[in-house]
């Protein structure tokens, strides 16, 4: 299998950006993150009301406008509950299940800013005392966090400043593989974060003037239906959501290309664009596949169902075991990477 050393800055930000906790709702620090890596490249940001952040490159032509978004928001959970043995109920925060987490080392994070761990588990773990560990349901009821601190009862956690409401994060338990492996939760979307992150340098370090202002939205509300559907300029016209592809039975999308979503659960992307993209990835060799993935929304679904006048697509790595433990290979995102940079230098489509 090749190897891409270029892939090496992308694989870097990827596990930094793993390592910032920032699930829905509390995504603070991994924005600030990308907000000051662009800083540093001299690209002007500002937030949105959202919490969201948005860079713009200057093009050639300034009365029609790219945007281009990936969001650092991930899946987590909030306490729902100080049980009164001084374990913790979740509530969970974006479209994955309880079975995903079990066993899974997690941190909680209190309103004054307090970090404690402690590990997600059935109530009914032991096998030697609960001759149903096996069949009983992942579920709310049955699910806890086991806090790594002396506490015994309710009363106990809020001591330490515990309370319902706060953020729950999970280990990301990344590891980069020698043969170009990336293994890691949230790399939906930090894989394509660090993507578009990538991209923006080597435009600069290029001194690539765009033929359109281009606008890149890092949005932090995506896992819960709207963090790109707003803060679209009106001169936008190619609106490009960049995120991950959905491998599984009946999929196309793997891990080693770049995947081309054609429909997702809100319905066809434009087709005028997707092939546009097809065309692009023909021209220049670069590995693709054409999906639909069944049950799945983007930022650009988003916008459109918000009544934005824009000409939307969405591609990104081929992610495996989406909302658990995921995994793609350098190939991809170089694909992904390559994709992007002819794209974002290329003619809007025709409307």
């Amino acid at each position: 299998m090749n190897t891409y050393p270029n892939m090496k800055e992308t694989k870097a930000l990827i596990k930094e950006l793993v390592s910032i906790p920032s699930p829905t709702g509390n995504t603070q620090k991994a924005v600030k993150f990308v907000e000051d890596y662009l800083n540093d490249l001299g690209v002007e940001t500002k937030r949105n009301r959202k919490g969201g952040l948005l860079a713009t490159l200057p093009g050639r032509n300034n009365t029609e406008h790219r945007m281009l978004t990936a969001h650092v928001d991930t899946l987590g959970a909030m306490v729902k509950e100080v049980k009164n043995n001084g374990r913790l109920r979740l509530d969970l925060i974006g479209g994955f299940r309880f079975n995903s987490i079990e066993g899974e080392y997690c941190e909680i994070q209190t309103t004054k800013g307090d970090i404690f761990s402690g590990t997600i588990l059935m109530h009914q773990t032991s096998v030697h005392v609960y001759k149903d560990a096996g069949e009983a349901k992942r579920n709310q009821e049955n699910m806890e966090v086991r806090i790594d601190a002396n506490v015994d009862s309710a009363e106990d956690v809020r001591e330490l400043g515990i309370e319902v409401g706060d953020f729950v994060s999970f280990d990301p338990r990344v590891q980069l593989t020698e043969n170009g492996f990336i293994k890691s939760r949230h790399l939906d979307d930090k894989a394509s974060v660090a993507v578009l992150l990538k991209l923006i340098k080597r435009l600069k370090e290029e001194n690539i003037q765009l033929p359109y202002t281009t606008h890149f939205l890092i949005s932090n509300n995506e896992e819960i239906g709207y963090g790109g559907n707003s803060n679209i300029p009106s001169e936008t016209v190619e609106y490009l959501a960049v995120d991950m592809g959905a491998m599984g039975d009946g999929q196309s999308t793997d891990e080693y290309t770049v995947s081309i979503c054609v429909k997702d659960a809100s319905g066809p992307y434009h087709y005028e664009l997707r092939k546009h993209l097809t065309e692009i990835a023909e021209n220049h060799q670069i590995g693709y596949k054409l999906d639909i993935y069944p049950y799945y929304g983007s930022d650009a679904s988003a916008a459109i169902g918000s009544g934005h006048d824009i000409i939307h697509g969405l591609i990104g790595p081929g992610i495996d075991a989406s909302h658990a433990f995921e995994r793609t290979h350098e190939s991809s995102l170089a694909n992904t990477e390559e994709l992007l940079y002819h794209y974002i230098q290329s003619t809007l489509v025709s409307y």
